[in-house]
């Protein structure tokens, strides 16, 4: 107990950092925090903060947009972004073994070499064990799926010090109660992720990337899902507004459209093929307005038309200078996605707000990105509150990929209903003492 009390840094520029998230949302000073760099770090962490009842709040990259790192004041960060190694890659099972601090580029980066990549892509270079946390996806999952689909296997640590392996790094299992999915999502709040083995994809030799601008948001939605209805080999299908171009082009010295716009990638198994499949987009964009399409062919052409996708938190957050920033992250019905961002211009509207909209819209899941300051801040929360509800009525849901911690807690009971006791049931048993990232997700 005593070496671990030794470890604990409590500096105050340290505590100062983990005071706020990516979005600028705020919270109290923790007690401090242990860097651990092995799985007896986080043993000895986790045997200590039961002996002296005090919370923990695991933490990776921290590009987390809910809250689920912001402390109350009477916790431990237990920081796992020094447990960053890749233990194993196996090309023949399309498999890598990793610590949670490993980030997905620096996993990309290692597949690389055997023509392998990590599919998952939340925008952020986010941490594997944050990603599986909070069950991340992001553009790719349109074609791939989220961290739940890529996810085989885990070492997990439970309240009680127990080491645990769930799930099989095979490709399917129908073995037992599926725990691993349990603890993928669950922000830290049943188990510490100390280890992960993850799907790897081939690249594909033949990719394109587009960008197409359109003269509506209702244009651009019926020709993504016209693209998605044709089983076109579409791998990312992004949906960007106008707003959002403006501050693109402003943060990026571009000179795009400042029309709703897709960013989509397609990834074919010849040139040919992938000619045909350019065609075949051209047409559905056409058929409805397409403006302007741009097409990137060579590894770096594509780099950098994304980079503008990519770019686009940064683009508002220079645009907005002195403003924090809220998100939204609801996923609706494909048939209701051009309603939902009606719905929010029309609330933004309402409300004087200065609103962003971008979204994966090849999942259903959109965005708003909502600038504010003390002087909006309610009508900002205000919006959100409208936003998430509109998204629950068209049998939608609350969060579509950053998990639920602080801000979305209040609509578990709506969407789920009485499927929240059983969520109480199972915190109380994996941890019954409330030491795991309490007051996330649930009370």
């Amino acid at each position: 107990m005593t070496a671990l009390t030794d470890r604990i840094d409590a500096r105050a520029a340290v505590l100062e950092h983990h005071t706020v998230d990516e979005t600028g949302r705020t919270g109290r000073r923790p007690l401090g925090v242990v860097h651990a760099t092995s799985l007896d770090d986080v043993l000895a962490t986790v045997e200590w903060a039961r002996h002296t009842r005090t919370p923990i709040i695991a933490r990776g990259a921290g590009t987390s947009l809910e809250g689920h790192l912001l402390s109350r004041g009477d916790e431990v960060v237990l920081d796992l972004s020094g447990l960053d190694a890749i233990l194993d890659i196996s090309p023949t099972d399309f498999t890598a073994t990793v610590q949670p601090g490993v980030t997905r580029t620096g996993l990309n980066a290692a597949a690389a070499e055997f023509g392998l990549q990590f599919t998952v892509d939340p925008g952020a270079d986010a941490s594997l064990g944050g990603m599986a946390a909070t069950n991340a996806s992001g553009t790719t999952s349109v074609r791939y799926g989220g961290m739940r689909t890529n996810v085989l296997a885990m070492q997990v640590v439970f309240a009680d010090d127990t080491v645990t392996r769930l799930g099989r790094p095979v490709r399917k299992s129908s073995s037992g109660y599926d725990l691993k999915d349990l603890i993928i999502g669950s922000a830290g709040t049943l188990g510490i992720i100390t280890e992960l083995t993850v799907r790897l994809h081939p690249i594909p030799e033949w990719q394109r990337s587009l960008r197409i601008s359109f003269p509506s948001v209702e244009h651009a939605v019926a020709a993504a899902v016209a693209m998605l209805g044709s089983a076109l080999p579409v791998s990312r299908l992004e949906l960007v507004d106008a707003p959002s171009m403006a501050a693109i082009n402003a943060y990026r010295g571009t000179r795009h459209p400042m029309g709703p716009t897709l960013f989509l990638d397609i990834a074919a198994s010849s040139a040919a093929a992938a000619a045909s499949d350019q065609r075949d987009i051209g047409d559905f964009a056409d058929a409805n307005g397409a403006m302007e399409t741009a097409v990137a062919q060579s590894y770096t052409a594509r780099q950098q038309l994304w980079e503008d996708r990519h770019t686009l938190f940064f683009a508002l957050k220079a645009r907005h200078p002195g403003h924090q920033f809220l998100v939204t992250d609801t996923a609706v019905p494909y048939s209701r996605i051009a309603d939902a961002v009606a719905t929010a211009e029309g609330l933004a509207a309402q409300l004087g707000l200065d609103v962003a909209i971008a979204g994966h819209i090849g999942d259903g899941n959109v965005h708003v990105v909502v600038p504010f300051t003390e002087d909006t801040v309610e009508r900002a929360r205000r919006f959100s509150d409208q936003v998430v509800r509109h998204a629950l009525s068209v049998g939608g849901t609350a969060s579509g990929e950053h998990g639920i911690g602080l801000a979305k807690k209040q609509y578990l009971r709506a969407e789920h209903g009485s499927a929240v006791e059983m969520m109480t049931a199972i915190k109380r048993a994996l941890d019954p003492l409330g030491l795991l990232n309490p007051g996330k997700i649930l009370d």
